[in-house]
């Protein structure tokens, strides 16, 4: 790509030769215990190579797995240093895969899978209303609320006020406040609207009110610790700080409407994610619905717990009836009023569909979420797969989309539906 055509379309640079640029954990891979072939491996890989010379992703992590194996661990690109606006005296950071990088909206999954946690231990019960835990939320009319709609982005609130401070993200009391203050588009859970960082936030209060303890303390008891995640935390240590993966503005600047629903979705434009998404305020600050950091394999490892029915390595995370609520359809395929794209939700999750949906074609049992629209982290118990693309571009409409939907079908197609009597127990 010439440098004109960067400058137009805000790519990075990307060399010729990409195997200077790639990571590869070779003893992480296990394709042949899983039955995969060289071929597929091969293939799904080329598809990331392709979305990576677009040019809108700096950086990528992949995690694959296949029948509780890991058959893909690789990375390629730089986690800082070659932004579309870096200049080349700036120092080049290589993205490995133990690189940590901001899940942003994925956060919603894990997060979700907690309060359903909660249920589990008998502390909660989704069809409460939120103001039976919190009655502070009751004001504005929202007291009929209740955690299920909450969780699957009926809960009537999905923004935060358009002129509130971008500050206010990381001052939990001034955003419960705002919250609390604020008035429902709707209280009967009819009607989806995606809750960008509201639902992290109740959630969080919630959850907080009824443990007596943070949510990073309930994270890390009951997720992190327990499935022996290295970071897979709310933000990231101030000492770590230079370790996380920096976030581009990349691709071409969105023009109305797609301008407008990005606003509409995330409260600011583009630019202004990359500056609040780099600011260390916002990657120390605890933002349940979008600031979870870990690897590409981290979340792969979650997503690959659920596909066990909640069992990790031998360790019952939680109860198999608990990932089986957690990925239950809620409601029928609608239009969501904020991305205004149809969209079919558990409570927490996004889900597939048939003949195609968001997880790729005849992906009605596959469940997970999107992070900033171009991660891609989710899993599809009619294929026994787990999958994890992390990247650090921020595009929104561009040249890389047909990348990133051959991606999703290259993996779906080189891991083919599988016997029902083979599939694992959350399939049926």
């Amino acid at each position: 790509m010439n440098r004109i055509a960067r400058r137009a379309l805000h790519t990075c640079d990307v060399p010729k030769d990409l195997s200077a640029v790639t990571y590869r954990d070779a003893a992480g891979e296990h394709p042949d215990a899983a039955g995969v072939s060289s071929e597929a491996i091969d293939a799904i890989w080329s598809s990331v190579e392709a979305l990576y010379r677009t040019g809108v992703h700096p950086g990528l992590q992949l995690s694959v797995r296949h029948r509780g194996e890991q058959v893909l661990h690789r990375a390629i690109g730089h986690a800082t240093g070659n932004g579309p606006r870096d200049n080349a005296s700036v120092l080049k950071t290589p993205m490995t895969t133990e690189t940590p990088v901001c899940y942003f909206s994925a956060s919603k999954a894990v997060t979700a899978l907690l309060i359903h946690m909660l249920a589990e231990h008998g502390l909660v019960s989704l069809t409460d209303p939120v103001a039976y835990y919190c009655p502070e939320f009751s004001r504005g009319g929202k007291r009929t609320i209740t955690l299920h709609q909450v969780l699957s982005h009926r809960g009537g609130i999905p923004a935060i006020p358009r002129e509130t401070p971008i500050d206010v993200l990381w001052d939990k009391d001034e955003i419960w406040r705002l919250l609390c203050q604020a008035k429902p588009v709707e209280v009967d859970g009819a009607k989806v609207a995606y809750h960008a960082v509201t639902g992290g936030f109740v959630l969080q209060r919630v959850l907080e009110k009824v443990t007596g303890n943070s949510i990073e303390h309930y994270l890390d008891t009951h997720l992190r610790q327990p499935m022996g995640m290295k970071w897979f935390t709310y933000g990231i240590a101030p000492e770590h700080l230079h370790e996380l993966a920096t976030n581009y503005a990349t691709g071409p600047t969105p023009r109305f409407p797609v301008s407008w629903i990005v606003s509409r979705a995330l409260g600011s434009d583009i630019r202004t994610v990359e500056q609040v998404s780099n600011d260390p305020r916002f990657q120390e600050a605890v933002i349940p619905a979008g600031n979870l950091c870990g690897t590409a394999e981290e979340m792969g490892r979650f997503f690959q717990m659920m596909l066990n029915g909640g069992v990790w390595n031998g360790k019952r995370i939680c109860s198999e009836m608990t990932v089986r609520r957690a990925i239950q359809q809620f409601g029928s395929l609608q239009i969501d009023r904020t991305m205004m794209i149809p969209m079919r939700f558990s409570a927490g999750m996004m889900l597939g569909g048939n003949p195609v949906g968001l997880w790729g074609p005849q992906s009605r049992y596959a469940f997970g979420h999107i992070g900033l629209i171009n991660k891609l982290c989710w899993a599809d118990p009619a294929r026994d797969i787990s999958v994890s693309l992390l990247n650090t571009g921020i595009p929104i409409v561009g040249h890389h989309l047909p990348a990133l939907a051959k991606f999703v079908y290259t993996v779906c197609n080189r891991f083919p539906l599988i016997p029902e009597s083979q599939r694992p127990l959350v399939a049926a």
